[in-house]
């Protein structure tokens, strides 16, 4: 069996690794040191095409294989890792929308979000269940043609710095099944931030 890149991967490991020497990796010891957010650099990785790896090509992303989009994270990862891991969950958040959201949403949200523009967090992780999705506590109980949310959430990277919020809310019964993804604006009536933690 055949290991080696294809000329097509191989670029993409190029062109990422330029991009992780150039912009990332000279910063990467002071963003951590000081709590810096790199807004401006994840903007720049939009213009890269970093933002949307694997959101679909419907909804403006780029619709790469996960493995395709690992070679790029991999060498982002040798300039910052930990700009490189929130880059990882915007990609995963803004997938989600771009492939479950209804056409008005993706509209509404992913040509900014694939070019980083704007950014987007994802909710998963509460204080008394950790990542276990079945054991979710923060719900979204439906009032006329809206939710009403009710919960906390912890561990959210970005969270503060970006434009929406990916949010898994219990809907159902008890377990995983009773769980939904709810696209949150970040900046919505009621949503409080608490203290950044330690990078």
């Amino acid at each position: 069996m055949d290991f080696s890149l294809s000329d097509e991967q191989q670029a993409y490991v190029d062109s990422a690794r330029a991009f992780a020497q150039a912009e990332m990796a000279p910063h990467a010891a002071r963003w951590d040191a000081e709590s810096i957010f790199p807004v401006d650099v994840l903007r720049l990785a939009g213009e890269m095409g970093f933002m949307g790896m694997y959101t679909p090509e419907s909804a403006g992303g780029l619709g790469m294989s996960r493995l395709d989009a690992s070679l790029i994270v991999e060498e982002l990862a040798r300039g910052c890792t930990t700009t490189a891991a929130f880059l990882t969950i915007h990609n995963m958040a803004t997938s989600m929308i771009g492939k479950y959201a209804n056409p008005e949403i993706i509209e509404q949200w992913c040509p900014e979000l694939v070019m980083g523009a704007k950014l987007a967090s994802y909710c998963l992780t509460e204080p008394s269940a950790g990542s276990d999705a079945a054991s979710l506590r923060s719900s979204a109980v439906r009032d006329g043609d809206h939710y009403v949310v009710n919960g906390a959430k912890v561990f959210i990277s970005g969270a503060g710095s970006t434009d929406v919020l990916v949010a898994m809310l219990r809907t159902g019964d008890a377990g995983a099944k009773g769980v939904s993804a709810f696209l949150i604006p970040a900046d919505a009536e009621g949503i409080s931030y608490g203290k950044k933690e330690e990078k």
